[in-house]
């Protein structure tokens, strides 16, 4: 069972997950291999990655309803916003004893601060986009886009 981690490990992971470079490449990439371990948890997921404003990515697995894609544009939404994963801005939320929804003053049905989008964050730059999944408990989510973050990175 996966432990839920701490606002501090969760700023950890974007210290940590950071590209030298972000090309179409690299996100057809990033993407797929995205779709490959997805595939391998039989995760039934949708995946979209935005760079600069624009969809470079996008895949919906056997499973993946409509519902996701509306999910996923609410959960980029707040990457945008804050700079920040979803997921982490949920928790600094919660870490505070309230919620992103009742704090916020932000339309629900326009952000969505649950797992799933990460800021793709360029060196000497800052974040350039972000990457989403849905289909997913919010922290399974966080954690698919997470592992493909440093499988990715971690390549030679």
């Amino acid at each position: 069972m996966t432990t839920t981690p701490t606002v501090e490990e969760l700023e950890a992971q974007e210290r940590r997950l950071v590209f030298s470079q972000f090309t179409y490449d690299d996100a057809w990439a990033l993407g797929s291999l995205l779709v490959e371990l997805a595939r391998e948890r039989r995760a039934p997921v949708a995946i979209d990655i935005h760079r600069a404003g624009q969809q470079v990515f996008h895949a919906a697995l056997p499973g993946s309803t409509p519902d996701n894609d509306a999910w996923i544009a609410r959960k980029r939404r707040v990457v945008e916003r804050y700079g920040s994963a979803s997921y982490l801005v949920g928790a600094r939320h919660r870490a505070k004893g309230t919620t992103f929804e009742a704090s916020s003053r932000l339309d629900p049905d326009t952000y969505a601060a649950h797992g799933g989008s990460f800021p793709l964050t360029l060196e000497g730059t800052g974040v350039i986009g972000a990457i989403t999944v849905s289909g997913l408990p919010q922290l399974e989510d966080h954690e698919l886009v997470v592992a493909a973050l440093e499988r990715f990175l971690a390549r030679p």
